[in-house]
């Protein structure tokens, strides 16, 4: 535990350093709080020990090998403890390491995020690592000084798990905001970006621990590779769609998917009378089908450009029709033109028989006697 003693001319003295299996923590505690005299303590060179009594910093001592006693070190007179005679210092020692500490792994999943571009929700997951450094030793000796930390993980799990819940709230939101398309996100183009907002966004929940995370480390956000493929199939069929001209273009488009669609069936069926191995829609009918879903598609794409065609007025009824003399127009018979409004002349009548003009209100054909209407 970092305690070696030995006798040495009949006196008792004690070693104190950080013990072999400690070194990979950012911080640890010397187990006993009773310090005899002139105890022999070493600080490793990325390190310093702190003494806290009652909880209040006393005095910090830097790298280096070190002999406890008032005469070297000033504040060890306010560690005297008097019920062993004043042979004995009763302190709490801290060794905190100073350094970065990088190589701390995260890891896990962010969850599904709708890809700006598509619309499509993807479950996505993210890796790497990261460094820490402690930024206030006092603070960080404050949230640790009621933990019992007994293995490196338990130490750097917490952190993680911070780390990663503000990887999964800033990634989600940079989507939402920046409109990243996630086949981006996932080849590495936004790294620094979403590096520099991570930092940001855990520095405000870790500053009350004294922690700052300096940088994230070989950290990659990624998505299945059946999702992967997905959205290149998307976004090449966007793409083909408005290089060939809009509606005009997804109907060709959709006629080549149709035929390509057709052949690989054809192909895969092999013989069996263009039958496609037994499914008619892969054969030769298949064929069929796929431009008659291309028509369809195209027909659909088309519709609402074309311009409403108001409906033909209905053909005229009645037996005969008069031009007006005011406006020139075929309306029916009557006393009134339907279209102006001027008085009509009578319609003029012929017998029905030899031809002949009859005089108005005429009931018989001069002519031949023909009865009007026989």
């Amino acid at each position: 535990m970092g305690i070696f003693d030995f006798v040495k001319n009949g006196a008792r003295e004690m070693f104190i350093a950080r013990p072999e299996a400690a070194k990979g923590l950012p911080i640890f505690k010397h187990p006993d709080p009773t310090i005899p005299m002139k105890a022999q303590l070493t600080v490793m060179q990325d390190e310093v020990a702190f003494f806290l009594k009652d909880g209040v910093l006393v005095g910090q001592i830097g790298p280096g090998r070190h002999t406890l006693e008032s005469q070297n070190i000033p504040f060890l007179d306010q560690l005297v403890d008097k019920f062993t005679g004043g042979n004995m210092w009763k302190a709490e020692i801290w060794f905190v390491t100073m350094r970065e500490m990088a190589g701390l792994k995260f890891g896990g999943r962010i969850g599904a995020q709708e890809d700006p571009k598509s619309g499509v929700p993807v479950e996505t997951m993210v890796h790497g690592d990261y460094s820490i450094k402690v930024a206030d030793p006092l603070k960080f000796i404050g949230f640790f000084g009621t933990r019992a930390i007994a293995t490196e993980d338990e130490f750097t799990g917490w952190f993680r798990d911070q780390v990663l819940k503000v990887i999964r709230d800033r990634i989600a939101e940079l989507l939402v905001k920046k409109k990243w398309p996630l086949l981006d996100v996932t080849s590495g183009a936004y790294t620094e970006e979403i590096e520099e907002d991570v930092i940001a966004g855990v520095k405000r929940h870790l500053d009350s621990y004294g922690v700052d995370v300096v940088r994230l480390g070989n950290f990659e956000i990624s998505i299945r590779e059946e999702d992967a493929a997905n959205l290149k199939k998307l976004y090449t069929d966007a793409a083909y769609v408005r290089m060939s001209g809009g509606m005009q273009g997804f109907q060709q488009f959709a006629a080549g998917k149709a035929m390509m669609g057709a052949g690989e069936g054809m192909a895969k069926g092999g013989g069996d009378g263009g039958g496609g191995g037994g499914n008619p829609l892969l054969g030769g009918a298949g064929l069929g089908v796929g431009f008659a879903m291309a028509n369809m598609f195209g027909q659909q794409a088309q519709q609402p450009q074309q311009a409403p065609q108001q409906a033909a007025p209905p053909a005229p009824t009645g037996a005969a029709q008069v031009t007006c003399g005011g406006c020139g127009k075929l309306v029916a018979p009557g006393k009134f033109c339907a279209e102006c409004g001027q008085a009509l002349a009578p319609a003029k009548q012929f017998c029905s028989n030899c031809g002949g003009q009859m005089p108005p209100g005429a009931k018989f054909c001069a002519g031949c006697g023909t009865k009007i209407g026989a």
